[in-house]
């Protein structure tokens, strides 16, 4: 292999990942391994296709901004896979394939032969991701659940928000993605797994919306069965921390500063010009800080007014104290250090033309990912797929597709 081949390999390339699935979940998780390489083929009803292809909050000429993220990297073929012969043909594509990803109703990839059961016996090694609601097994696995419901049951929504306003959401699809990235992760621990063992089997990953959220419910559970303490929504405060907070500047904006450690707390109070209030019994130590911490906001707060946002951050960071503006998305498009690591990234599509979309996360020295394509049309892979891949003459390709099982 040249110097140049070895600088332009991705840690994923020659995995092959077939995707069945729609909305966020199982094509988010299918993204992240395309994004390093693997070759993933997303599975589509005909004429139909992914609903995503038709979400977002803002559309260009009446198409999707979310579907070119989305999808990128990915080929898209469409199958009926509600019809026996769809069926098999999905089997020609799991015996070429090292990851399945699905993220339908438990019980669906079953209804239609497709469950781990039947792939293992066509492909041994093949590696399934399974992402549901509520998991494969336990009493509610039946139960329809979308992010948001696993966001609740997981635990997040009763702590976001105000104490004195009822439960919030997070501003994005938190619960789906969380499932994504411990699916990608349990893809890639099994593709290890396999590749180091002799029996060179695969394995089946069940992955739950409702557990990935209350995976990083920090130690929520162990302090209520420990103590019975429960933890309550504290809006823009963790108490007993400070200072900790959202702070407002003069041109109406906002700073988060986080100078809850004694010595950044000294530093924010020299840079401030109150040195004293670091010796202040109030304010001396971490208890009595989180004792007044109302208090000390009210400090700060006058102070931070006193400022516009872009002068106040690099007179804090000046100081050594943690602080950084709450940013809208223009803010964001704005940001050099955005810009300078490469997160948002100007690539072309061939329906949209140029659009700037989020970057590859996280940074490889040797094995970078790369943006190769934005999101394909419906079918537009069909050709090299069961063509070139399954080797399906020219007469089956023409029926297949005039029979609506591609």
């Amino acid at each position: 292999m040249s110097l140049n081949e070895m600088e332009h390999k991705k840690p994923l390339e020659g995995v092959r990942v077939i995707e069945f699935g729609s909305f966020i979940a199982g094509p988010f998780c299918s993204r992240l391994l395309a994004d390093f390489g693997a070759e993933v083929i997303k599975v589509e009803t005909p004429n139909q296709g992914d609903p995503m292809r038709n979400w977002g909050l803002a559309k260009y000429k009446g198409k999707s901004l979310w579907w070119p993220i989305q999808s990128r990297n990915k080929k898209c073929i469409t199958l009926n896979l509600k019809t026996e012969e769809g069926q098999r043909i999905a089997k020609d594509l799991v015996k070429e394939a090292d990851i399945v990803v699905e993220n339908f109703r438990p019980g669906t990839m079953e209804k239609w032969n497709l469950g781990y059961e039947s792939l293992k016996k066509v492909n041994r090694k093949v590696i399934m991701v399974r992402i549901s609601g509520f998991g494969q097994t336990g009493p509610y696995k039946d139960k329809a659940g979308f992010g948001s419901v696993g966001e609740a049951i997981g635990g997040i929504r009763n702590i976001t928000g105000y104490p004195d306003k009822p439960p919030t959401r997070v501003g994005i699809a938190i619960g789906d993605s969380l499932a994504s990235m411990f699916g990608a992760i349990g893809a890639l621990m099994a593709l290890h797994h396999r590749n180091q063992s002799p029996e060179n089997e695969g394995q089946f990953i069940d992955v739950a919306l409702y557990e990935s959220v209350f995976a990083v419910m920090e130690s929520s559970i162990t302090e209520y069965m420990k103590v019975g303490a429960v933890r309550e929504r504290t809006g823009t405060i963790l108490p007993g921390v400070a200072p900790s907070n959202n702070y407002p500047t003069k041109d109406g904006k906002w700073v988060v500063i986080g100078a809850n450690a004694d010595n950044v707390w000294k530093r924010l109070a020299k840079v401030m010009g109150q040195s004293e209030l670091a010796e202040d019994s109030k304010f001396k130590d971490h208890d009595a800080r989180g004792e007044n911490q109302a208090e000390l906001d009210m400090l700060i707060a006058n102070w931070t007014k006193t400022f516009n946002l872009e002068d106040l951050v690099p007179l804090l960071d000046e100081a050594g104290v943690p602080a950084g503006g709450i940013y809208t998305v223009e803010d964001i498009a704005n940001d050099i250090h955005y810009k300078m690591r490469d997160m948002i990234l100007s690539v072309h599509d061939k329906e949209l033309g140029e659009l700037h979309i989020p970057g590859i996360v996280p940074k490889m020295s040797e094995t970078p990912g790369k943006v190769e394509w934005t999101g394909p049309n419906l079918g537009e892979h069909n050709e090299d797929v069961y063509r070139n891949l399954l080797k399906y003459d020219k007469d089956k390709y023409e029926r297949l597709s005039k029979e609506g099982i591609i």
